[in-house]
């Protein structure tokens, strides 16, 4: 059994719902970050964390990554070229949804207050809604790959969630009623649910 070390209102939130959809049984602790619950696991308090027997992986997107590898489910092969475009899509919302979000984040409550631009959180919403719109034409099918959902859609929907939680301006409709059928699944819902240990 898997322990998420995390709140769900958190990253944490998507190793949770990804271990619903593999149906693999976890238990949360519920974690703030910089806690000194969380930081029993990273020393940099940043969660989540997964403990997997022994060892203690950190990153969500790694431990994604881990498990849809470990799992064989929520992920294409590793070395083919549906991996790849897989990879490039993780990899853009990383880039183009998760760290405007986290940026936003830092000038709005982690950072210091003598440390915080608000000024700036005006440019990373327009930035997260031009990429909310180049991700909608990537969204030809059920999920961002086709027929196939893999880690990316469960990434790509907390991101959007994220927003919606922060503030930001809404994202277009295509997207928005894409995001809101990837909330209705049992998995998702499970996620929210679940009790912490």
């Amino acid at each position: 059994m898997y322990t998420v070390i995390g709140s769900t209102k958190s990253r944490a939130f998507r190793v949770m719902w990804m271990l619903e959809e593999m149906g693999e049984d976890y238990i949360q602790i519920d974690a703030g970050p910089r806690s000194d619950e969380a930081k029993k696991y990273n020393p940099s308090g940043k969660i989540p964390a997964l403990l997997d027997g022994d060892e203690v992986l950190t990153d969500s997107v790694a431990i994604m990554t881990y498990l849809a590898d470990k799992h064989g489910k929520l992920t294409a092969p590793a070395g083919t070229i549906a991996r790849a475009k897989q990879d490039a899509v993780t990899f853009w919302l990383i880039d183009e949804f998760d760290a405007i979000l986290w940026a936003a984040a830092k000038h709005s409550f982690v950072f210091p207050e003598d440390k915080r631009v608000p000024e700036i959180k005006d440019s990373l919403k327009a930035e997260f809604i031009r990429a909310a719109d180049l991700l909608t034409e990537r969204l030809e099918g059920p999920y961002l790959l086709g027929d196939q959902m893999t880690h990316a859609d469960i990434l790509a929907v907390h991101c959007i969630n994220w927003s919606i939680g922060a503030g930001f301006p809404r994202i277009n409709d295509k997207l928005g009623a894409w995001a809101k059928t990837m909330r209705e699944r049992d998995a998702f819902k499970a996620a929210q649910a679940k009790v912490a240990g």
